[in-house]
């Protein structure tokens, strides 16, 4: 079969594979229960004054390329006007072939703003920056009309638990407004003993908002369960932990105690000590979790801010992050056994960043699913650097292998852009082709039926079922 690049059968390469996508999946809702979307623009309905401002700034992603391209840090997080941004893309974008920002890049022109028939180059930047720039200046392009025009049901965003959610209530109480968008509880900064000064100042800020006065490790626990408690008023139904592996050591409260008072007064600590605290705040918060009923997520493997000179002149999430290849399964699993053993764990969703630990995480996550909670123990979806097509297949043969797909939750955005939901486009196609094709190659029954109710379930209902968001439902 010849396709033209991005045509309406991009990625599928079989007629079944195209059946399933169209029919099936490509018209699907959209649950994004993990993304970074900031809830002020959405409370506002925010617009966009152009194209750079909803589509570059604050990109890592794009940041990467760019300077991988020779682009000057002054176009990428310096002071550059933003059409000046968008023209150094620009001449980035004809280098991107065969990297995934290729694709994303000519998805997110075609799917919202319509431009099918170029490619972007210097050659063509003005005329698409105009024709954007046009289609931002309307309604239906607005923060909340992209949210609707990309079919989204169910946003989560990703919240410090100081947050007062302020935004998150005034969205709640718009009853013209019809997309959940939903917190979630992110207590890193909790774990985060490496800089004295930036723990101090955050547990200043925690003793403020939850009136309990932190001075040691209980005091930190109560006013993480008052946050916590909050956030479930809110609507949070989800926990998320950015961490570079799972912390197991055994400790007492003396030395949690001493532990924290030494960070706290601005004296470092050992990385044996770092790790006893953060295997106990992780403990602490699961059994919370487990109590409300809500939905654990660890984000694990990512090695942060690595290039010194830049992170002292950017700071962090700016680019500078890469896979990390510590130890994975001794500590991950006596975490999750300490918890399995005393009857609290509960619906946990692990994203791995480093593929060569696929098989161990998945085979992990195997040891601790119920019998009684469908797909309890999800292996997360491919993440970061790896929600790519390569990453993306990866990811659906790890689960098949070691557990069941019918029982994925499926795709997310992990994103800071409006335009970002084609992601879930992208990896409609892709798990549309991989059926597809094993159905033609006989690896699968052709029941297309059968295949169909499959993809139902991973692109949208299985999520439903398993997040229990408040007002969220699906037909099975």
């Amino acid at each position: 079969m010849e396709h033209k690049f991005l045509d309406d059968d991009f990625l599928l390469e079989n007629k079944t594979a195209e059946r399933l996508y169209h029919e099936v999946a490509r018209d699907l809702p959209i649950i994004d229960y993990h993304s970074h979307l900031p809830p002020d623009l959405i409370a506002q309905d925010y617009r966009f004054p152009n194209l750079t401002a909803v589509w570059l700034r604050g990109d890592h992603y794009k940041w990467r390329a760019m300077r991988a391209n020779g682009v000057d840090e002054y176009f990428c997080t310096g002071n550059a006007s933003d059409y000046e941004v968008f023209m150094k893309w620009a001449e980035t974008v004809p280098r991107l072939l065969r990297n995934p920002l290729y694709h994303w890049t000519h998805m997110e022109l075609k799917r919202p703003f319509g431009i099918t028939d170029r490619l972007l180059c210097p050659e063509t930047a003005a005329e698409i920056w105009e024709i954007c720039n046009a289609k931002l200046a309307q309604p239906e392009f607005s923060c909340r009309g992209l949210l609707k025009q990309f079919n989204v049901v169910v946003v989560c965003t990703t919240d410090d638990p100081t947050d007062d959610l302020r935004y998150h209530g005034q969205i709640a109480q718009d009853g013209e407004f019809h997309v959940r968008v939903l917190p979630t509880f992110r207590p890193d900064r909790a774990l985060m003993l490496e800089d004295p000064d930036r723990f101090h100042h955050w547990i200043d800020k925690l003793s403020e908002v939850s009136g309990v006065e932190v001075k040691d490790f209980s005091t930190l626990i109560e006013a993480l369960r008052k946050r916590h408690d909050y956030f479930h008023q809110h609507g949070c139904r989800v926990s998320d932990h950015g961490i570079e592996q799972f912390y197991c050591e055994e400790t007492t409260e003396g030395d949690l105690n001493q532990i924290f008072r030494q960070v706290y007064n601005g004296r470092s600590v050992s990385q044996n000590e770092r790790n006893k605290f953060k295997a106990a705040v992780l403990y602490e918060c699961a059994l919370m979790d487990y109590e409300k009923g809500w939905v654990q997520q660890f984000h694990v493997g990512a090695l942060r801010n690595n290039n010194t000179r830049m992170f002292q002149l950017v700071g962090p999430d700016t680019g500078f992050d890469a896979i990390a290849d510590g130890n994975v399964a001794r500590c991950m699993v006596r975490f999750f056994d300490r918890l399995e053993m005393e009857g609290k764990l509960t619906k946990t969703i692990v994203y791995n960043l480093n593929p060569a630990v696929n098989e161990v995480v998945a085979s992990i996550l195997a040891c601790f699913q119920d019998g009684r909670i469908p797909g309890k123990m999800q292996y997360g979806a491919a993440w970061w650097f790896l929600d790519q097509r390569d990453g993306i297949l990866k990811q659906l043969e790890t689960l098949s292998n070691f557990g069941l797909l019918s029982r994925f939750v499926g795709m997310l955005t992990d994103s800071r852009s409006f335009l970002s939901f084609v992601r879930h486009e992208y990896f409609r196609r892709i798990l549309c082709n991989l059926l597809g094709s094993e159905m033609e190659r006989g690896l699968l029954p052709n029941d297309f039926d059968m295949i169909a109710e499959l993809v139902r379930d991973v692109c949208y209902r299985n999520a439903v079922q398993y997040f229990n968001f408040p007002g969220v439902t699906g037909s099975r």
